[in-house]
């Protein structure tokens, strides 16, 4: 890759970034923990990848975004609202 493509990858991620805010990754089993603090929850999940298909989930609390993977499905309680997408992307 030559230096003018690095720089250029590396303006979209920043722009990706700024457009998205901060988003924390974290193990899922604190993922879980933090979803399961808010009053009515909403999270997003796919499932990804080619070769590795994991599962990948969003979800927000008190303004952060948080994300993270699992080999295997993550446990949500019934008071989650989960929305299935076909991709999640995150810069980086």
């Amino acid at each position: 890759m030559s230096s003018a493509a690095g720089a250029a990858a590396a303006a979209a991620i920043a722009n990706a970034i700024k457009a998205s805010g901060a988003i924390v990754k974290m193990e899922p089993d604190q993922f879980t923990k933090i979803i399961h603090r808010g009053e009515k929850p909403l999270v997003v999940a796919a499932r990804g990848g080619w070769m590795n298909r994991k599962y990948k989930y969003l979800g927000g609390y008190k303004g952060l975004t948080f994300y993270t993977e699992s080999n295997q499905p993550v446990q949500l309680s019934g008071k989650v609202d989960i929305v299935s997408a076909k991709k999640i992307w995150i810069p980086g």
